[in-house]
């Protein structure tokens, strides 16, 4: 029996059965596509997240503590990177400007009659903003009683906060600050890139006068302020070279070095290594959560098995009369093959459009960037079409060993 006879035959008793046909590749579009779809999702994830990480400065070293343990994005809020450290990477070859940060415990932040709490704010320098994050107004000025906000800051109050208005800053010790607003940000330049995503109200002060944590300096053996975070600004043409000159101070010269907690680790990371393990991160999850929808398949494939064994059983006569007319076992194989093998390719070319409509649609829902993901998408096919013939294996060797007589006799 040829090929084009046996998809002829094949198709002939699928049209014969549109029902029971129907509601098996359904089955099987259900599976492929929930695989695209969760893939897809997956890629425009990341893509969102890695572009959102490579726009913001790619000439950064951002520098903080983390658990020596830790492979992710944990930092250690302890202080120390010292003045004397800020002032040694300054002079590092290569290094444009060093951003500290730190935070000042607070209790509440007033507007007019509105009043928000607020644990902490951050303390940094003028130099955190620059023109593309300022939205209005300018940045605060050192020694000076102002205040920057990012967006979402400004809209926490009852009444959107503008530049100029005046906030009434409570901090511990029964301290409080009459502040200016001078101006709204959407991000700053000292900021770690995944911190972007946290989404948070972030209330910035200048460090002088309200930053006041200090520690003594074991290399000059005065106290000076400490920061839990650097931010190392580079020549964009020197960045790996003056990350791996921070790091060897880290290492060698440091006060923070000695300042550590146990069990901690100095780190030095630029904006490409938190999209290195940004996008890793990401692609675990895919796998496990598209590895999940794979389940989808396996029923896919018990719905394929159990048709075909019932139209063994149903075509047990016309088996016979195949082979009682010259039919042989690999013949009757084949054509039960192929039928299951057709069932599962139509459920693939169905499932691409209705797997690529859906993640689309998840997309918008999410709000991120539409990727495509074609490795999956082809595995996911394939998957598909392999998926039926595996599942009619069984069923057309059942068929193949029919006996000619018996089947003849089959009523």
């Amino acid at each position: 029996m040829d090929s084009t006879e046996a998809v002829r035959i094949a198709l002939r008793s699928i049209r014969s059965h549109k029902l029971r046909s129907t509601l098996t590749v359904v089955g099987l579009v259900i599976g492929i596509a929930s695989v695209i779809v969760f893939a897809t999702f997956g890629a425009s994830v990341k893509t969102e997240v890695v572009n959102d990480i490579e726009g913001s400065s790619a000439n950064n070293v951002y520098v903080f503590a983390t658990p020596e343990d830790d492979e992710g994005f944990d930092q250690v809020i302890q202080p120390v990177f010292t003045e004397r450290d800020v002032s040694e990477l300054e002079g590092l070859s290569g290094v444009t400007n060093v951003i500290p940060r730190g935070t000042v415990d607070a209790n509440s932040l007033t507007h007019g009659n509105d009043t928000i709490a607020r644990q902490r704010v951050t303390a940094t320098t003028p130099d955190t903003f620059d023109e593309e994050s300022i939205v209005a107004g300018r940045g605060f000025r050192s020694g000076a009683n102002e205040v920057v906000l990012n967006e979402r800051a400004a809209r926490s109050f009852d009444g959107n906060v503008t530049v100029g208005d005046r906030l009434t800053l409570s901090l511990t010790e029964n301290r409080t600050a009459e502040l200016t607003v001078v101006g709204i940000v959407n991000g700053t330049a000292g900021q770690l890139p995944v911190s972007d995503f946290a989404e948070q109200a972030r209330v910035y002060v200048p460090v002088d006068p309200f930053y006041r944590t200090v520690v003594e300096s074991p290399s000059v053996g005065v106290r000076q302020r400490a920061y839990p975070q650097v931010t190392v600004v580079t020549d964009p043409t020197t960045t790996e070279a003056t990350q791996a000159a921070v790091e060897s101070y880290l290492r060698e010269e440091s006060d923070a070095r000695e300042l550590i907690p146990q069990g901690t680790a100095l780190t030095a990371r630029t904006s490409g290594d938190f999209v290195a393990q940004v996008a890793s991160v990401i692609e675990r999850i895919t796998r496990f959560v598209t590895g999940v929808a794979v389940i989808g398949l396996v029923v896919g494939a018990i719905g394929i098995a159990n048709i075909m064994l019932v139209s063994v059983t149903e075509r047990t006569r016309e088996i016979g009369v195949m082979k009682a007319v010259g039919a042989r076992n690999r013949d009757v194989l084949v054509l039960f093959l192929v039928e299951a093998g057709l069932l599962g390719a139509i459920g693939a070319v169905l499932a691409l459009p209705v797997g690529l409509a859906v993640g689309y649609a998840a997309t918008r829902y999410a709000e991120v960037t539409f990727a495509l993901a074609p490795v999956w998408m082809a595995t996911a096919v394939a998957v598909g079409v392999v998926v039926g013939i595996v599942a009619g294996l069984y069923p057309a060797w059942r068929a193949a060993r029919v006996d000619p007589i018996d089947a003849l006799r089959y009523e």
